[in-house]
This record gives structure tokens, C-alpha cells and sequence, in this order.
């Protein structure tokens, strides 16, 4: 699926969010595919940024008005009752927390990575960003928002956020592509993030990770 159509079934996804009264806010890393005309109409705010991840997500964050954050791969499908199961986690003392994932390929495989990224999480209240973070907006502030990493902006997000706040895992998971395991091989791209993460945290440089993971998931 090209990116126009994964970001125009994603925003389309949302559309009930921001009839219910929710803000959404797109951030483009100054792409060339149209992203940003697709987006107008179906977000309430377009913002585009220098590429990154982590500086992408914190422009959006700094204009948003509300509470409450969610950060939204534009691959990434939200379950239903996401936003009512998230007011819930916060009203109960939550701070900040993230979903269980899904990813959309049929290959059992995928079945096991799944569980695996999920339990992860639990374990270590570490999430990914494929996994539709959300934090109280004075908590993300607090701590400064993601910090400006080329890649691990997430890990190291939670790592700041786990020592700052209560946190909470929902069970009901988001739908992530599978697309990065499919074309790049599952074992193979396995291997290259744990070796990704293992490299980080014995102190190289995330410029360097970013540019390893870029030539190596080609």
C-alpha cells in the first residue's frame, strides 16, 4: 500500500475522534507524497517539521490543546473505545501508557511477535511507538517530550516516564502494519532491533543506530 493511502485510511480511522471532540494533528517530516494535502481536511491541524521522529511528535505536542496525548504512527489503527478506555487509565491515576499490538499480517509468525512485543512492554514498561503511546500532557512536558534522538526517541521517552509516573498497559490492541517484517524478513528484522537496542544501551551514538537501521532495513 502506498503512503497516501496508508495515511488516508489511518486519518479516516479518526474521523469519529474529532466528531466526539477530539483534536488530531498531523506532523510531516516534509515528505513529497502529497501527505500533507491529503491530511488537510481530515485533521484539525497540519505541521510541517524537519525528519524525525522525535521532533515531529513534539511539535505536534507543544500545539496541542489538550490533557491528554496520543502519539499515532501513520501506520498504526487505533481499537474501538481506545479514547474512552484511556480517559478511564487516567482517571484512575495513570500518567501515561501505551497498547498491546496487533500487526496486520496473516503469517503465524506474526502471531508470535505480537505477544512477544506486548509482554515486553508489560515487563518492562518500555512501549514502542508502534504501540500508540499516551501521556498527560504536563507529564510530557515536565520531563522535557521525547528527546532528540534519531532513533530510540520511544524507549528512552518511556524510560524517563516509568521513573516520573504511574503507568498502565491496555489489554485491547491497537493494528500495526506488518510490513516492515514482511519485506525485510521476520527473524531477520528481529535480530537487527534487538542488536539495534543492545548498541544503544551500551552508549552508541543514535545517529549511528539510525543510519545502521537504515542501510540495514533497505
Amino acid at each position: 500500500m502506498e503512503e497516501s493511502a496508508i495515511i488516508s485510511t489511518t486519518l479516516a480511522a479518526l474521523q469519529p475522534l474529532r466528531q466526539a471532540g477530539h483534536e488530531v494533528i498531523l506532523v510531516d517530516g516534509g515528505s513529497s507524497d502529497g501527505t500533507a494535502e491529503i491530511a488537510q481536511p481530515l485533521v484539525d491541524r497540519v505541521i510541517v517539521t524537519a525528519r524525525g521522529r522525535a521532533r515531529q511528535m513534539n511539535a505536534g505536542a507543544y500545539l496541542a490543546q489538550g490533557d491528554v496525548l496520543l502519539f499515532l504512527h501513520a501506520d498504526t489503527l487505533l481499537p474501538p473505545q481506545a479514547t474512552d478506555q484511556i480517559v478511564a487509565s487516567v482517571a484512575n491515576g495513570a500518567a501515561w501508557g501505551w497498547f498491546d499490538v496487533r500487526l496486520s499480517g496473516q503469517h503465524f509468525l506474526l502471531r508470535v511477535i505480537e505477544h512477544c512485543m506486548s509482554w515486553r512492554a508489560y515487563l518492562t514498561r518500555i512501549a514502542t511507538g508502534d504501540q500508540a503511546i499516551f501521556v498527560r500532557r504536563d507529564v510530557f512536558l515536565r520531563i522535557g517530550g521525547y528527546p532528540d534522538l534519531a532513533l530510540m526517541e520511544d524507549v528512552t521517552l518511556c524510560k524517563l516516564l516509568r521513573k516520573n509516573a504511574a503507568s498502565r498497559r491496555l489489554r485491547l490492541p491497537v493494528l500495526s502494519s506488518s510490513r516492515r517484517w514482511e519485506q525485510h524478513g521476520m527473524l531477520r528484522t528481529i535480530l537487527l532491533m534487538w542488536w539495534l537496542r543492545l548498541v544503544f544501551v551500551f552508549g552508541a551514538d543514535s545517529l549511528r543506530v539510525a543510519a545502521r537501521y537504515d542501510s540495514r532495513s533497505r
